[in-house]
């Protein structure tokens, strides 16, 4: 089953709780999203994109992963 915008800003908002969420895309399954927060800060965007997707506790995992894409933004804060 796809995942909703909803869904997928829960599991990010789970692991940065005090973060800027916006989560975009309305077909369940090419999402966009963007993370900004104050623990990136002194990470490069690979580690960044890292701990995003691991917040997603595998969703995103294989061919059976129930997010297919997600295009991912993330940022400290300026």
């Amino acid at each position: 089953m796809p995942m909703q915008a909803q869904e997928i800003e829960d599991l990010i908002r789970a692991a940065f709780p005090q973060a800027e969420i916006t989560v975009q895309g309305n077909d369940g399954v090419h999402m966009a999203a963007m993370v900004v927060d104050a623990s990136f800060k002194g990470m490069n965007r690979v580690q960044q994109q890292r701990a995003v997707y691991a917040a997603l506790k595998g969703k995103m995992d294989g061919p059976s992963g129930e997010l297919h894409a997600l295009a991912l933004t993330t940022k400290a804060p300026d």
